[in-house]
């Protein structure tokens, strides 16, 4: 049943989708939205600060302050009480502004007889655009209702600022060095070097469609679309490279059910009961999910977040129908990603690709573990390569140096195919010597283990002739899992790695955490040299 707030949310959307489809330049209509939006809230101001070069949120139209500072007045982010919620990048709300301890006041604005204020960020795609405000001159204590439509106001405002209201010669210039070749240094996500062709990785599907015109036919839209997600997702999990289990599969069975979440589902429907269509919906939620996350420290849980963030551009593609198979790659793919979410990574064709190269990441990302499962090289944290690669650029993974080489010259190529001619050598006399006996020169037996972390590691026992693992790293599978797996999760796990071992032996190595290693549910002392972990 809709609440009064939901009401006034829908209002306020429709009058504003005719101001945003009628005529006049974006600072006309944005002029006229300010005013719709002080009206429709029953405040005495509303203002529109946007976010221009050098970090500067300069108001850009009201209704209430002195005209006169318009383009005159200018506050740096964390700068004032508009400058602190575009920092923090969330909604806040002050009942006395003018006592908050951040408040700055500026004279050209008249903004003294005013004493309430709420703000909350304008974003798109997660980028700050902005900050939207209303205040009134007397006291007030905004409603958690009222900050939900000012927040869903804010994200159809968004379209606009992006629209035309900052010159194009602030956004960020191209250099001119984008056909030389260059060098990038990561981290190691998973070892092994590559040679192919970049693909960029372009996951999200723009929202044109913002205000609905009919909320039931909305949330008819997105359960359609949500079945159909929870439908792909299953067929991924009942793939042959799944079928086996492992880590990967365990991955992807959390991933499931991040997009069963009813806490997450139930967000979207209440977006669309507030006026937005689908899209809309789950672009504002997942926006909001991010806000908040986005301020934990928790290395795995900001790493939950690139799940939904997948999960969310993945529904958005369904809902606009541009949910597709397996997409089309070049036969040696190297592909590119400011972050991957690893139901995306199993939607391209693993036998063309190649290499992964990550803006973002690390070892405990989940689509990190599914890239060793496949054992795809993947090199992480190499910011800034998306702006220097095109589409097809010739491109090397060095995951064993942590370098990524796009358009390297004919030396650099020839260096890494003799490389990879010499490995291809070297595993072939491996393969001619493998069942041969293990014995020193002066005739004492040593035996050959493998060491191992995946599931996926045991494929090589037989190819390799180890006499079985010597190693096994059993804090992969606690790494792979949103909980610590119980009795009976171990005994599973632990059994089908005897039984891929074929009866030979392997030897655990008991819990190994903490340092480098991260537990999502580990809530580790605090000690004094932290790298030196957690042992059982």
């Amino acid at each position: 049943m809709a609440t009064v707030g939901t009401s006034v949310s829908r209002r306020l959307l429709g009058r504003l989708r005719d101001v945003m489809a009628g005529a006049g330049s974006a600072e006309e209509r944005l002029n006229r939205t300010v005013g719709l939006i002080a009206d429709g809230l029953h405040s005495d101001v509303c203002s529109c600060y946007v976010l221009r070069a050098g970090e500067v949120l300069e108001l850009f139209a009201t209704k209430g302050l002195l005209a006169g500072a318009v383009h005159a007045t200018r506050l740096r982010v964390g700068e004032g009480l508009v400058g602190l919620i575009a920092a923090q990048a969330q909604p806040l709300a002050f009942a006395d502004a003018q006592n908050h301890p951040a408040f700055a006041y500026r004279p050209e604005t008249g903004e003294d007889v005013y004493r309430s204020l709420m703000g909350v960020p304008i974003l798109r795609g997660g980028r700050m655009m902005g900050v939207l405000v209303v205040q009134n001159k007397k006291q007030r204590n905004y409603s958690e209702e009222e900050i939900e439509t000012l927040e869903t106001v804010a994200m159809v405002l968004a379209e606009l600022v992006a629209g035309g209201l900052v010159p194009k010669d602030e956004q960020i210039a191209f250099d001119g060095n984008a056909l030389l070749p260059l060098r990038f240094e990561g981290i190691r996500l998973n070892a092994g070097i590559a040679i192919g062709h970049a693909v960029i990785h372009r996951s999200q599907v723009s929202v044109q469609r913002l205000v609905a015109e009919d909320s039931e036919t909305e949330l008819v839209r997105f359960k359609e679309a949500l079945a159909s997600l929870h439908s792909q997702l299953d067929a991924l999990l009942n793939s042959a490279d799944m079928a086996q289990g492992g880590e990967h599969r365990d991955v992807l069975e959390t991933y499931r059910m991040f997009a069963q979440d009813a806490g997450w589902i139930g967000k979207i429907a209440e977006a669309i009961q507030s006026g937005l269509t689908a899209e809309a919906a789950v672009q504002k939620v997942h926006d909001d999910t991010r806000s908040r996350m986005s301020q934990v420290s928790d290395p795995y849980l900001r790493e939950r977040l690139l799940d939904f963030e997948d999960l969310a551009n993945r529904l958005i593609q369904h809902l606009a129908g541009k949910a597709s198979g397996p997409m089309d790659l070049p036969e040696d793919a190297i592909l590119f990603a400011r972050t991957l979410g690893p139901a995306e990574l199993l939607d391209y064709d693993r036998k063309k690709l190649r290499g992964l190269v990550l803006e973002e990441g690390s070892p405990t990302m989940h689509v990190a573990i599914i890239a060793r499962a496949l054992d795809i090289p993947v090199i992480g944290k190499v910011p800034g390569v998306l702006s220097r690669v095109e589409s097809l650029d010739s491109v090397v993974v060095d995951g064993d140096s942590n370098q990524v080489f796009v358009r390297p010259g004919e030396d650099i190529l020839s260096a890494f195919r003799a490389n990879l001619a010499l490995r291809v050598q070297r595993l072939a006399s491996y393969a001619a010597e493998r069942d041969l006996p293990a014995v020193t020169r002066d005739g004492e037996k040593v035996g050959l283990f493998i060491n191992a972390g995946l599931l996926a590691d045991l494929q090589y026992l037989d190819s390799s002739g180890a006499q079985g693992v010597g190693l096994y790293r059993t804090e992969i599978p606690f790494m792979a899992r949103p909980e610590l797996p119980d009795v009976a999760a171990q005994t599973q796990i632990y059994g089908k790695i005897f039984e891929m071992a074929g009866g030979k032996p392997v030897v655990f190595r008991t819990l190994d955490v903490g340092g480098d290693k991260v537990l999502p549910y580990w809530n580790g002392a605090t000690e004094e040299n932290p790298a030196m972990g957690w042992r059982s």
